[in-house]
């Protein structure tokens, strides 16, 4: 009865050491998300060069993103200067979020039936370095952007317009 008893404590001494060589240890976290406003672009205004006119020698209109033109060699611009404007855009969003836009680097055709002219050399009202442009607090900013169109040498009168239109895109840093 002896022995017996020996081996029941002996079980039990086993037993309450596996009991606390197993000890486990628990901790917790919480788990969360931001759900930011999705950037969203909207044209406000197209863009237009207004009336033009040109001699036997060809040259470019650069109109400004703040909406004034400038001529370039055989162009001009008369007085009635028909509806010019820069196109006009507006970004909303995340409030105080950085944001960079791209502009068309190539070639946009303009065109009349079979005459054609090109526009080119994107500029914006605003800054295009990276991270330089935010929502500020409002979560919106509007910006105009202007380009340079190249009219040929007696360009065919007519009213020329993009087949489709030109697109500036928006993204958040």
């Amino acid at each position: 009865m002896k022995q017996i008893n020996k081996i029941v404590a002996s079980i039990i001494v086993i037993a309450a050491t596996f009991s606390t060589a197993n000890a486990q240890s628990t901790a917790t976290a919480s788990a969360s998300a931001t759900i930011v406003t999705p950037i969203s672009i909207v044209k406000d205004v197209d863009m237009n060069f207004g009336n033009i006119a040109v001699t036997n020698s060809g040259g470019t209109v650069v109109l400004a993103p703040a909406g004034s033109r400038t001529a370039t060699g055989g162009v001009t611009l008369p007085v009635v200067a028909g509806t010019v404007s820069a196109a006009a855009f507006t970004v909303s969003g995340q409030s105080a979020y950085t944001y960079d836009i791209t502009l068309p680097s190539g070639n946009i055709v303009l065109s009349s039936g079979a005459n054609s002219m090109n526009i080119n050399t994107f500029t914006a009202s605003i800054g295009l370095t990276a991270g330089a442009l935010s929502t500020g607090s409002t979560g919106s900013q509007s910006f105009s952007v202007g380009a340079t169109i190249a009219v040929s040498a007696n360009q065919a009168a007519g009213s020329y317009t993009t087949a489709t239109p030109f697109n500036v895109t928006v993204n958040y840093n």
